[in-house]
């Protein structure tokens, strides 16, 4: 069985696309052989590169999609914190205090299925007074916007688009039906057409299959999709889901691993939810991560950027910007 892994890892780092078959037996082989093999890709491709980011919960709450893992939803009641689009000064300032940090890229993400145009203007505003007064790369996650907004935003200095998909095509309706999956795509490919590259992938423990998060990652393929934040569900109260099973450490080792041998190129970063598990991630960036979203999430706290700063340099990691 070892030697077909590393068959298969080698025949990727010669520039092989493994198939979906192939990915589904890599799932089931022992982790401690799959693992070893995933992390000498990410470094055949990624080198020791480590793309570290951060967020700010640009407006919160009050949201009229269902996503049944979102405490931001207006269908459930989660006891989240309500707010319009922040002030100016409070994001500019957000965005000083990570760059002094030492973080190089600084994501705007806001509820809701998409920001109106006049909300899409003031932000352009905003983030054309963080590209005058800082060096720090911009990102955004406004929604299901379309090309015209995507070229503003762009003219303004947004440099990455964030749209996840959640999960597969097959099981997207179990996990929200106010929008399609055919709409998160419709987004993505908007951004491209605009110019933008575009970060985007899911949740795990939703209730997906095994062979839902390779299919994820087939279609995250597809569109050509180069930095990839894995999300592990951390259940909410008032939310749909607030019972299910958290995945634990292994589990999630586990699918950055397969992700690695399917998306050689990418930066699988560790996103939301990666503060449950005990070692923080560190599991996950032997395995194949090679970026993280630092700092607190949209509602729930994260890890700080001087921790994960000093837990990178354990690892030999050097943090630097990805060009996905």
């Amino acid at each position: 069985m070892l030697k077909n892994i590393e068959k298969i890892a080698t025949k990727v780092m010669e520039g092989y696309l493994i198939q979906k078959e192939e990915a589904l037996w890599l799932y089931e082989q022992p982790l401690e052989d799959v693992v070893p093999w995933a992390d000498r890709i990410r470094e055949h491709f990624c080198g020791n590169g480590f793309d570290l980011c951060t967020i700010i919960n640009g407006k919160s709450g009050r949201c009229t999609e269902n996503c049944r893992f979102c405490a931001q939803s207006a269908h459930y009641a989660t006891g989240v914190e309500i707010y319009s689009l922040l002030p100016e000064e409070e994001i500019l300032a957000q965005a000083k205090k990570n760059e002094a940090m030492g973080v190089l890229r600084y994501s705007i993400v806001t509820s809701g299925r998409r920001l109106s145009d006049e909300e899409a203007d003031h932000m352009c505003r905003i983030i054309g007074r963080i590209k005058q007064e800082t060096d720090i790369s911009v990102c955004v996650s406004f929604g299901l916007l379309e090309e015209e907004q995507f070229r503003k935003l762009k003219e303004a200095g947004v440099e990455r688009v964030h749209n996840n998909l959640e999960t597969s095509r097959r099981y997207f309706p179990e996990v929200c039906t106010t929008h399609t999956f055919a709409d998160k795509i419709k987004a993505i490919r908007a951004a491209q057409a605009a110019g933008l590259t575009v970060c985007s992938g899911g949740i795990m423990g939703l209730g997906e299959t095994e062979e839902d998060r390779i299919d994820m990652a087939l279609t995250l393929r597809e569109l050509g999709i180069k930095s990839v934040p894995i999300n592990l569900l951390n259940p909410i109260p008032g939310t749909p889901l607030e019972k299910m099973r958290r995945l634990t450490a292994g589990e999630l080792e586990r699918i950055v691993a397969v992700y690695r041998f399917l998306l050689p190129e990418a930066s699988i970063r560790l996103a939301g939810g990666r503060g449950l598990l005990p070692d923080q991630g560190w599991g996950c960036f032997c395995s194949g991560a090679n970026a993280a979203i630092s700092g607190d999430m949209l509602t729930t706290a994260g890890i700080t950027v001087e921790k994960d700063k000093a837990l990178l340099k354990k690892l030999g990691y050097e943090v630097r910007k990805d060009h996905a």
